[in-house]
């Protein structure tokens, strides 16, 4: 059955300003409208705008509890967004925006309740893609955009996977085509003192270590029946297939043995490695999706890899956890999430 959601193709380096400003009055008028960004799809709506975000949580899904992130396209925007902003921000901005990176900061008055969650606080970023940035400055207001897809799914790294999960429930799509990073953006909170690491991102911990020197980051993943979350994307289940995911560690004979044992108790398995892990297992009939050679292939792949497991009908997904050093720690958070909290240690099962 067609879709009712109009679909635009767009160039990515280059928008069409006339197809932006149909967005864009989609935008005013209190429409939602998904686009890239240089992370994952965005599914977009007035920031400024309360029944408008609140057209966001429903086609999402989404709890009122799990606060939005909203996009400028310029600093001077900022002020519209928050009030009070310290030294470390702009510190940051200078250094990351336009970027993968989020602040927390205490809001302006023009930001409207429902989307932070009845939080004091506003998430916020300026995203690194000409289509977004064309975008929010032709609406002339800040866009409220969390990522385009079904709550707790897999983030939409394509127009296919935002029509996969929100056909019907987005009014515009502008499809500029597959995303660069592919995992959503750093969130950092500068609202207390150390400032802390909420969610790794697309920009490194130790980029921002390098800046922030007493940036402190110890994983944790909020309740899902808190009143209001912190940030977004901080809940525990988060990221997930409809397949159960299960996340092995430990070396190479101990993984790979641990991953053969456990495809001998199941008749529908899949596989989400890297390269080099998926060779060990091209002697199997069953689906394996490779996630390329390093962490920066990896990103870009992970979500698309999950998506397609589901849909060539797995029942369990077999991952390794990867090393959580630069952009594999955001993969390692993401992969984590998608097996609820829960890693296997492969040396116990031999």
């Amino acid at each position: 059955m067609p879709s009712s959601t109009r679909v635009l193709r767009i160039d990515a380096q280059t928008p069409d300003p006339a197809l932006i400003a149909q967005a864009a009055t989609v935008i005013r008028s209190g429409g939602l409208v998904a686009f890239p960004t240089e992370t994952v799809y965005g599914l977009g709506a007035n920031a400024w705008d309360a029944a408008a975000v609140d057209g966001i949580f429903r086609a999402k899904g989404r709890p009122a509890s799990d606060p939005l992130i909203v996009h400028i396209a310029e600093m001077a925007q900022l002020s519209q967004v928050a009030r009070d902003v310290p030294a470390s921000a702009c510190l940051l901005c200078r250094r990351f925006f336009p970027g993968a990176l989020t602040l927390v900061l205490r809001k302006s008055a023009r930001i409207p309740d429902n989307l932070c969650a009845g939080l004091d606080t506003v998430a916020l970023r300026m995203p690194n893609h000409a289509v977004a940035r064309a975008l929010i400055q032709a609406a002339g207001r800040p866009i409220a955009a969390p990522s385009a897809n079904t709550f707790s799914r897999p983030s939409p790294t394509s127009a296919e996977h935002v029509l996969d999960d929100l056909a019907d429930n987005v009014d515009l799509l502008l499809d500029g085509g597959p995303t660069v990073i592919g995992v959503e953006s750093t969130i950092v909170s500068l609202v207390e003192e150390p400032p802390r690491l909420l969610r790794p991102g697309g920009i490194s911990l130790e980029a921002l270590s390098a800046l922030l020197p007493d940036l402190q980051y110890s994983p944790h993943f909020a309740d899902d029946r808190a009143d209001s979350l912190p940030a977004p994307g901080t809940l525990l289940k988060h990221y997930s297939p409809r397949a159960r995911l299960l996340l092995f560690r430990g070396d190479d004979a101990a993984v790979y043995a641990a991953m053969r044992a456990e495809i001998a108790k199941h008749s529908r398995v899949g596989l989400l490695l890297l390269q080099r892990d998926a060779e060990q297992f091209h002697d199997l009939n069953m689906p394996i999706e490779s996630l390329g050679r390093n962490s920066n292939q990896a990103a870009e792949r992970l979500f698309a890899g999950l998506r397609a497991l589901d849909k060539a009908g797995v029942a369990v997904i077999l991952a390794r956890a990867p090393e959580q050093g630069g952009l594999g720690l955001a993969l390692h958070d993401r992969l984590l999430r998608a097996a609820v909290g829960e890693v296997i240690d492969a040396r116990a099962m031999l």
